[in-house]
């Protein structure tokens, strides 16, 4: 190894992005997860004559 390679800042070295790269691939991927959960797959709004009690929906008995 020369001199120039030991004294880089370590932001121009290798290592510590690659060590970077897989939390923040997590993170990523954390956060997309999370903006499917809230956007796409939120609870419904009942509609009129269903109940809800607890996670079991039935039709309310008239």
């Amino acid at each position: 190894m020369t001199n120039e390679k030991i004294n880089q800042p370590w932001w121009k070295q290798m290592w510590p992005w690659l060590l970077i790269s897989g939390p923040a691939v997590a993170i990523m991927g954390c956060a997309i997860t999370i903006w499917l959960a809230v956007n796409l797959y939120a609870d419904q709004p009942l509609h009129d004559g269903v109940v809800k009690q607890g996670l079991k929906v039935e039709q309310a008995h008239k």
